[in-house]
């Protein structure tokens, strides 16, 4: 999901920030494409250079409306005729590997549920000192979502039942939404 402005980040598309000389955006598809799923990503009219940037690569690519993450989550999986499983994740999670998509999956196949959401302790991010605005209890734990998901593509505009997967992996705290959190994964990963 790469469509929004990154206004808090004040640096252009967020997506195509660079960390280490690397855009955001290459961290995660590359994560995905690893771990061996097809990928694409879905842009909006806010993200003109990022839509270039995957056009020039050959990257699959859905302009959606730009109405908002979930309306252009529901546009882009009908008009691509999505059914079934699907993972969806933000644009700026750069400290996403294959390992950790590879560890999500197996946790949802074995949960038998159609849909999850992944999860983080709520003290890592702090300590990080990342925002944790968004607070929920998983696993029994104090939790913010990471910005991973798997729905069922088919069913988006239903209610789908899902599992909280809670993973206590430091790397996933690392959404990139101001310059102070540029900065603290530029530090941790370069």
């Amino acid at each position: 999901m790469a469509g929004g402005v990154g206004s808090r980040l004040g640096m252009g598309e967020k997506p195509l920030v660079t960390i280490c000389g690397k855009p955001m955006i290459a961290y995660v598809l590359d994560a995905f494409a690893a771990a061996g799923h097809e990928t694409a990503v879905i842009a909006s009219p806010r993200t003109p250079y990022t839509r270039n940037w995957c056009r020039a690569r050959g990257i699959d690519l859905y302009e959606a409306g730009g109405a908002g993450y979930i309306e252009d989550l529901q546009e882009a999986a009908a008009a691509l005729d999505l059914t079934g499983p699907a993972f969806t994740c933000v644009a700026d999670l750069p400290c996403l590997t294959t390992e950790i998509v590879r560890a999500i999956e197996e946790r949802y196949r074995a949960s038998m549920m159609p849909a999850c959401s992944v999860w983080v302790p709520r003290d890592l991010c702090r300590e990080h000192g990342c925002r944790t605005e968004y607070i929920e209890t998983v696993e029994g734990v104090a939790a913010c979502p990471v910005g991973i998901n798997i729905v069922d593509a088919g069913a988006l505009g239903e209610p789908q039942d899902e599992v909280q997967i809670l993973l206590c992996d430091r790397r996933l705290a690392f959404n990139i939404n101001t310059r102070d959190e540029l900065a603290r994964v530029q530090s941790f990963l370069c």
